[in-house]
């Protein structure tokens, strides 16, 4: 035959204990503890024992309130020492329902500001944007040099084969070498000797000497500064009517609308 041992648990703490021992230690006062360390609901009043801080029923509420005996632990548990400093304890009840419930509602939106707000996670910033779509500031010296930086670290690319980035950046080296000759010239033209040549062209004495003379004109002459491809009559005659007319219109609604006609 064989023997069995069981650990011993903490059993379920009674509501009403028929004992008459008291604990010698001081009363525990209720206008003392916290709001949320007591309970004076009335056929349910708790309270939280000062020693193991575990909840316990209180026994005589009618005539002298104490905690009843208990376990170190939650029921069932097999924390079975006994709380001897806190079991059989006196309750002095020096506080009304009505007051602890008061003091209880005061505490709840109390509790609620001291708890930490909701964390919003911070937006991660985007990422930034490859190197073959970056456009601004391209020069043949920043083309050519982001086309080098990247064939020397793309494996595909230095096989001979493009790889799409690469593709995108030889395409642009490119176009930037090609437009290179254009940029030069209007460099060239930006330039204060530049600006002053087109000046002697376009100005001087001799255009300021045309300006100044007041030569008689024909009807249906063109003057010299203006090109032979600028029109003299419209290209589609009865479009031009229309269009007219369609104006004609309008501004007649408008003055009436405007007079109050």
């Amino acid at each position: 035959m064989t023997m069995t041992s069981t650990m011993p648990t903490a059993r379920k703490r009674r509501r009403k204990v028929r004992t008459k021992a008291v604990n010698h230690r001081p009363a525990i006062v209720a206008s003392g503890l916290k709001a949320n360390e007591i309970d004076l609901t009335p056929g349910k009043e708790h309270v939280v024992c000062p020693d193991c801080s575990c909840w316990c029923p209180i026994t005589g509420m009618l005539g002298t309130p104490k905690l009843v005996p208990h376990h170190v632990g939650r029921a069932g548990t097999t924390a079975s020492r006994r709380c001897s400093a806190g079991s059989n304890r006196q309750v002095i009840i020096d506080i009304a329902v009505d007051a602890w419930r008061t003091k209880l509602t005061e505490a709840v939106p109390t509790t609620a500001s001291r708890r930490a707000t909701k964390v919003l996670p911070k937006p991660l910033p985007a990422p930034a944007a490859p190197v073959a779509r970056i456009h601004a500031g391209v020069t043949l010296k920043t083309a050519r040099q982001a086309y080098l930086t990247h064939i020397e670290e793309c494996m595909r690319c230095g096989t001979g084969q493009h790889c799409t980035h690469g593709g995108v950046l030889a395409h642009r080296y490119v176009l930037v070498r090609n437009e290179e000759p254009a940029r030069r010239e209007a460099r060239k033209q930006s330039a204060p000797a530049g600006r002053r040549a087109q000046w002697n062209q376009r100005g001087g004495e001799t255009a300021e000497a045309a300006n100044n003379q007041c030569r008689p004109r024909l009807d249906g002459t063109v003057s010299e500064f203006r090109g032979p491809q600028l029109p003299l009559e419209p290209q589609d005659v009865e479009a031009y009517e229309r269009r007219q007319a369609e104006l004609a219109e309008r501004y007649a609604r408008r003055n009436s609308a405007a007079s109050g006609v």
